[in-house]
Parts: structure tokens; C-alpha cells; sequence
């Protein structure tokens, strides 16, 4: 069970990149701590944030992380957030607290049709149980929890030549039956284009075969975010291994549920599905001044 704050003191648009947002602490105030925050304030988005170094950060109450040794920290914004969220750090009987108004997103909808039936909707046990399987499988990969600010830089495109073929968030219609929306942003490219990481980070997960999401690699950044590469023609990388930005994670193709060649981009915190692009050319707080 995740704290509260008080069970815890009491126990003990478009891509809307937010500008920095800094707070200063005046002299006399003893119990504040500095806190710098920025990032994309929108449905999908993400904060990055700078403070006392292994600050506790709750988010809208609850207990959800903890900084860095350098005072780094992410935080982010599931597809569906709320239109605000309060950002709290705690450290050493002080705190600092924020509220960020959270922009709502117009999500388009997309059509897939020519899927196999059995990658929409399955009903053969022996497949289910594979399902099953894999949900197991991918959910121990996503419990990854590195102590790392893999973050920190924000993140490159992990191709290098690509065409958007499938926005992120959008509601699916897949043969013609509605779907939960795509948590990924997909990459139509040729198929054997190299897929690089984007950030530093350690392999979590790494697959060949999955059923939906075929080649798959997991990559943990730090503190629950995580980077997902879904389709993949082949693999190059192993779990456990530590990864650098533009290292070569695999090739693009067209594995599990796809019609054509291309790399499903997804990112997700703790359990929060979040839109990997907005990490583009994004840099956590350099100072707290």
C-alpha cells in the first residue's frame, strides 16, 4: 500500500513544454525546501524535477517516489489526468509544494482493419493462457525500479528516419471493434532500420515472440519510468544489460499485431501510460536558482 502523506507523518494542446518553474525559499522560511520543476503540464505529459537529494515526492497525496542523490525526480501524467496536480517533497522535516494545472488533449481516433482475429479478439484457451503468461512476464518487467536519473537529459528519437503512421492516445477501432486507446506513438520506418536507445537506462525486459507486441524491449531510465519498443525484427540487446543513449537496441519489423513494418514507441511510470515523444529535447532542472 502506497502511504499517504498524512499516514506518513503521522506513522513517522500542442506539446505545452512548460517553462522552468522555481521556488525561491526565503530566508526566514527554515522549512522550505527549494524545488525546481519542468516538462510537458498535459494529458500524457510529464514533470521533471530538482530538489533536496532523496527528497520523498508525493504526488496528489500519496508517496509515489523518491530523488535522486543528485535531487532529480520524474513524475507523469496519465492520458486521462485530472486538470491539476499537486507536487509535494519532503526531506529532513521540510517541504515544498506546487500545484500544475494539467492541459486536457483532443485525442484523435485511428481505424486498423486486416489484423489476424486472434491478435483482436482471442478465444482459443492454449492462447489465453499464453496471454496470461505474458501479462505476468511484462508485468514484472514494468516493476523495474533502478536507482538512477537516466532521465536527466531527456531523450533522442529512437530512429532516425520515420513517419508517424499512429498519433499516441488515440481510441483504436481495430476490424471494425472499439479498443482501449494506443499508449504507444507508432513509427512506420523500413523494415531492418536500426532502433536506438534514447536515454541511457538497463534492460528490464527483452523478447522475441510476444504475441501482441512481438520483439519487445523494456528499457528502466530510473524510478519507475520505463521505455517500451515494441515489433522488432530483431534484438540486440539482453536483460540486465546497461544501455547508453544511441546504442543499438534492435531492428524494426512487423512482429505481434502489426500490419506493416514500424516501431511502436510506448513509455510508462509506475502505472501511468505516457507519451515518449514529449520527452524529446527535454532536460530535468539544472539548478535550483
Amino acid at each position: 500500500m502506497i502511504p499517504s502523506r498524512r499516514a506518513l507523518l503521522t506513522g513517522a494542446g500542442a506539446s505545452l513544454i512548460a517553462a522552468p518553474l522555481v521556488a525561491p525559499v526565503a530566508a526566514q522560511d527554515r522549512n522550505a525546501l527549494p524545488l525546481a520543476l519542468n516538462g510537458a503540464w498535459r494529458q500524457g505529459g510529464y514533470a521533471f524535477g530538482r530538489t533536496a537529494p532523496r527528497a520523498l515526492i508525493f504526488v496528489d497525496g500519496d508517496a509515489l517516489t523518491t530523488a535522486s542523490a543528485a535531487g532529480l525526480f520524474v513524475i507523469g501524467f496519465d492520458r486521462d489526468a485530472a486538470a491539476s496536480v499537486q507536487i509535494e517533497a519532503l526531506a529532513d522535516g521540510r517541504s515544498a509544494r506546487r500545484t500544475l494545472d494539467i492541459a486536457p488533449y483532443a485525442f484523435p481516433s485511428t481505424t486498423v482493419n486486416g489484423l489476424p482475429p486472434s491478435t483482436v479478439e482471442p478465444s482459443d484457451p492454449a492462447l489465453l493462457a499464453r496471454i496470461q503468461q505474458e501479462i505476468a512476464l511484462k508485468t514484472e518487467g514494468f516493476a523495474s525500479r533502478i536507482d538512477a536519473d537516466d532521465f536527466k537529459s531527456g531523450f533522442i528519437w529512437p530512429l532516425e528516419s520515420y513517419r508517424v503512421s499512429s498519433a499516441w492516445g488515440a481510441q483504436r477501432i481495430l476490424n471494425g471493434t472499439p479498443a482501449r486507446p494506443h499508449y504507444g506513438i507508432d513509427l512506420a520506418a523500413p523494415q531492418g532500420s536500426v532502433i536506438r536507445a534514447p536515454a541511457d537506462g538497463r534492460i528490464a525486459f527483452v523478447r522475441p515472440d510476444m504475441h501482441f507486441e512481438g520483439g519487445l524491449t523494456l528499457i528502466d531510465h530510473g524510478q519507475g519510468l520505463i521505455t517500451c519498443y515494441l515489433h522488432q525484427s530483431r534484438l540486440n540487446v539482453e536483460q540486465g544489460q546497461r544501455v547508453r543513449r544511441g546504442d543499438p537496441l534492435g531492428r524494426v519489423g512487423m512482429t505481434g499485431r502489426a500490419t506493416g513494418p514500424h516501431l511502436c514507441w510506448r513509455m510508462k511510470w509506475r502505472d501511468r501510460n505516457l507519451d515518449p515523444s514529449l520527452m524529446v529535447g527535454g532536460r530535468a532542472p539544472e539548478t535550483l536558482a
